[in-house]
């Protein structure tokens, strides 16, 4: 049931983006819910061995490109989806901060209507 819940906040989320910032637009709420589930399995999938692959210099960089991947997950769940565009990589770069931001709210909130047992 949680994992319904955070979907359907996490396409919420996404239209909110959409309607805080020009750079990114979502056509539908289904959209936005396809959109959703694209970026929970580029994020689940692909993000992992990215974060590896690029070690060096995350530490290099002390962490800060970790925002570029998740930028980067946020620019490649709207190539390949119809009804979701970013106009550029720096309009992924905010997007993906706006909803990681919605994302944290979303999970802080989900914790506490449903506590682990």
């Amino acid at each position: 049931m949680k994992l319904l819940f955070k979907w359907l906040l996490s396409a919420a989320s996404l239209l909110l983006v959409a309607y805080i910032y020009h750079g990114v637009e979502v056509q539908s709420f289904t959209s936005a819910l396809i959109a959703a589930l694209v970026i929970g399995l580029f994020n689940t999938v692909l993000r992992p061995v990215l974060v590896i692959l690029t070690l060096p210099v995350t530490v290099v960089t002390m962490g800060l490109f970790l925002f570029f991947i998740n930028a980067l997950m946020f620019w490649a769940a709207a190539s390949v989806l119809e009804g979701f565009h970013v106009t550029g990589f720096g309009a992924a770069l905010i997007g993906s901060l706006i909803y990681s931001v919605l994302g944290l709210l979303i999970e802080s909130a989900l914790g506490g209507l449903f506590p682990k047992q």
